[in-house]
């Protein structure tokens, strides 16, 4: 059996294998009845199994068995209408594990069957007609697929399927909107953050022409067997079961008493208003429930469009622009952001001894506009500096390195001095070492200056971003201490903390510190006014690292970290209201390794990954809701151990490069740029490139800024003298296309208008913001995606 997707506009596609299965009988719903099987969550550690007797129908006995040994969430489903159940939940030791179940004999499970160790709790989903059963953890990416046979008793796995997005939510689609022509035996959808991605099952045949009888036999229909009343009176008819071949389809239609009520009442009252609104318009097929035949009907607006969107999707859409506002939501400008590695020219291979163990606190390396600092893994703190300016393979024999002396915590480069580096070591002492012009061409082992004041070794350390000569340091004594290394002294010592400092950040204006340590709590200082925090919030749950980074224009922070369960995610503060505790929580992946956010402050966009990872997220911040825009993200063939991002000045402008990194392997450092396509590159595309801070000179120095001063930077453009600006590019009228009425006149087929119904609502989503001017130029070239 294979899997495949189709995903809406703006989801991710699944990409998945899979070994052929049989499958037997099917069964289903209507599309607006669409929803999780039967499920019951649970909490215990036992399974309660409760019935009602014919003699006594509102009376009910029970039996009660252990369940799953751990207390975590667990599930529990019906195997169709046989004896049988499955549940889903935690063994002893934490491992996920399906059990199936017969209530005949409920003295044990039939079948215990460990899954793996992934802390999410798993959502089943079981179709009784092929048999299938769906497990996917929540905040996970990965599908598993098993075939069910509780007569054995066995438990087949058929196939994994890994997805772009993580599972917040699952569904199964009714059998009776499966496209039965492709032989598509069962659809989830998967909730991801941003995305409803549609996965499909597929059993490969040689023909799909015929309809396939053995595969899809008939399915439960959409009529209801018996009302409410005769149910509690011992009614006990099923529901009939129809067929699933597209020329034997049911054509009536099933309308509930309870909306023909209220209609009648709504009538008695009388309307409020004259014109026909989106609810009615919406419901003028004339019935609560449609058969998936009148979906396939041009008939209405509503059901062609609902057809456009997939010729078995199951979905009922109004095709109005506000609607589909609502649903999409906001989209960023760089949604279409695509991230590529640079020529192996640009690469510096042969990277040997790289220690690959930092400190979580630790990017890992740094660098600048110029060259890169890469602590090794002898002994002796040695860091290898190499210039970018001379890239390719480096030599076999020992190159010149820094004799730091101890290991090496965290290393970061002056912004206003490229020359001058500054080490933190875990001997508690900061050594700032100059690198000579030309690069470095024999070992150093004198530092330039040794800072000591700290008692317990150093977790970070950062430069200020406006003032010169002035660092910042945190430590494990959970002091932050500032200093003025033109004097070499400590200048100012910041109290508070009590516990571990995971990360600290300065504002882009140089007035305020933020910090974020393993207490859960955020703090920020202005420590020219006090030495204690101004002011605390509620941080990250978890207590494995967090970083965090200012955006918005300094109004804002942006935190990454873990849940309690180890789930990756970002959070969204207000710099002035901290207590208040996050504007939004955007959950992303379960990994080990904590995310390392860089913030690009003239496009909003940030990039998040961590040491160990394969992708780049991007997102564009913005200070209204929802607050996270996604963009596409960048993945990589091999897990790099740093990403670290270069001074926006770096950038290719002519190839509208917007952001550039590099990534650090095994042993290459290779350059990644990141683009935004646009058709016309002859211009300047001045709204993905506004005057830019002039970061590389210091507003003011650092005694100044001590003494109560401060200072802002000039800014800059980026544009070269022989490029327009595309806000001034010359309007091109647009060429009227004049159709013959004889197109008008002839007849389409269903599927030649769902294919203009389709590619008509993508153009209108393409752009449902209010475009900026230059956002007409936008596009890709057939040759960019190669």
């Amino acid at each position: 059996m294979a899997t495949s997707s189709r995903a809406w506009p703006g989801s991710q596609t699944a990409a998945s294998s899979a070994p052929p299965a049989r499958t037997r009988n099917c069964g289903s719903l209507t599309p607006e009845q669409a929803q999780l099987p039967p499920s019951i969550r649970t909490h215990a550690r036992h399974l309660q199994l409760g019935f009602s007797t014919d003699q006594e129908p509102r009376e009910a006995a029970g039996e009660s068995v252990p369940g799953h040994e751990h207390n975590k969430d667990s599930r529990l489903l019906w195997i169709g209408s046989s004896d049988c159940l499955i549940s889903v939940g935690f063994s002893q030791m934490r491992e996920r594990e399906v059990k199936l179940w017969d209530t005949r004999r409920f003295s044990g499970a039939m079948l215990t069957v460990a899954l793996d160790t992934s802390p999410g709790a798993a959502i089943p989903l079981y179709d009784a007609d092929t048999g299938l059963l769906v497990l996917a953890g929540k905040g996970e990416n990965l599908l598993y697929c098993f075939e069910v046979a509780p007569a054995q008793p066995a438990l087949t796995q058929v196939t994994q399927c890994r997805t772009e997005g993580s599972t917040r939510g699952l569904a199964t689609v009714p059998r009776l909107a499966l496209d039965v022509m492709a032989c598509e035996v069962l659809r989830v959808l998967q909730l991801t953050d941003t995305a409803l991605v549609p996965v499909s099952y597929l059993v490969p045949r040689k023909s799909t022409q015929d309809f396939h009888e053995d595969l899809f036999p008939d399915c439960t229909g959409t009529l209801p067997a018996s009302g409410a009343q005769a149910w509690w009176a011992g009614d006990s008819q099923q529901v009939r079961r129809v067929s699933l071949h597209p020329a034997r389809r049911p054509t009536e239609t099933f309308s509930s008493p309870v909306i023909t009520c209220t209609r009648l009442q709504a009538a008695d009252t009388g309307p409020t208003n004259t014109g026909p609104t989106d609810t009615d318009a919406d419901r003028s097929e004339g019935s609560g429930y449609s058969s998936p035949s009148s979906l396939a009907s041009p008939s209405s607006a509503a059901t062609s469009l609902s057809a456009s969107i997939g010729p078995s999707s199951g979905f009922v859409s109004s095709p109005s622009q506000k609607s589909l506002q609502s649903i999409l939501g906001p989209s960023s400008r760089f949604r279409h952001a695509q991230g590529r590695v640079l020529h192996r020219d640009t690469h510096l291979t042969n990277l040997r001894g790289l220690s690959l163990t930092t400190p979580g606190e630790c990017d890992g390396f740094c660098a600048n506009h110029q060259r890169v600092a890469l602590p090794l893994l002898s002994a002796g703190g040695q860091i290898a500096i190499l210039e970018l300016s001379k890239p390719g393979r480096l030599p076999d024999a020992t190159v010149p390195t820094i004799q730091n002396g101890v290991a090496v915590s965290d290393l970061s480069w002056d912004p206003f001095d490229p020359w001058r580096l500054a080490v933190a070591g875990e001997d508690a002492k900061i050594r700032l070492w100059r690198i000579p012009k030309g690069g470095l061409q024999e070992t150093l082992c004198e530092p330039e200056a040794v800072l000591q004041g700290h008692m317990e070794k150093i977790y970070s350390i950062r430069f200020h971003p406006v003032a010169s000569d002035l660092l910042v340091s945190s430590s494990y004594d959970m002091t932050v201490r500032i200093w003025e290394l033109s004097a070499g002294r400590e200048a100012l010592c910041l109290r508070g903390h009590t516990d571990q400092i995971f990360s600290l950040a300065w504002s882009p204006d140089g007035k305020k510190l933020a910090t974020v340590s393993k207490d859960g709590r955020l703090r920020l200082y202005e420590p020219r006014r006090s030495p204690q925090p101004q002011q605390e919030g509620p941080g990250p749950e978890g207590s494995r690292g967090a970083r965090l980074v200012w955006v918005c224009g300094g109004d804002y922070l942006l935190v990454s970290g873990f849940d309690s369960r180890s789930e990756r995610r970002i959070l969204l503060y207000r710099a002035q209201a901290l207590p208040e505790g996050p504007l939004s929580v955007l959950g992303l992946d379960v990994a080990p390794s904590t995310l390392l956010p860089f913030y690009d402050e003239d496009t909003s966009v940030v990039f998040l990954t961590g040491k160990g990872d394969t992708r780049v997220f991007l997102y564009e911040v913005t200070p209204e809701p929802p607050y996270f825009l996604e963009c596409n993200s960048f993945a990589s063939n091999e897990p790099h151990k740093g990403f670290v991002f270069l001074p926006k000045t770096v950038c290719e402008v002519r190839e509208v490069e917007f952001a550039r990194a590099l990534r650090l392997g095994q042993s290459t450092l290779e350059p990644v740029a990141f683009h935004v396509p646009r058709v016309k590159k002859e211009y300047f595309q001045d709204d993905i490139y506004p005057p830019t801070r002039v970061w590389w000179e210091p507003a003011l120095g650092g005694s100044a800024w001590l003494a109560g001063e401060d200072g802002q930077h000039r800014r800059a453009s980026l544009r070269p003298a022989d490029m327009t600006p595309v806000s001034e590019a010359p309007k091109e009228a647009p060429a009227r296309k004049f159709v013959p009425a004889s197109v008008y006149l002839e007849e389409k087929s269903d599927e030649q208008k769902k294919e203009e119904l389709l590619s008509a609502m993508v153009a209108r989503l393409g752009n449902r913001d209010d475009p900026l001017p230059q956002d007409s130029f936008e596009g890709v070239d057939e040759d960019e995606w190669d």
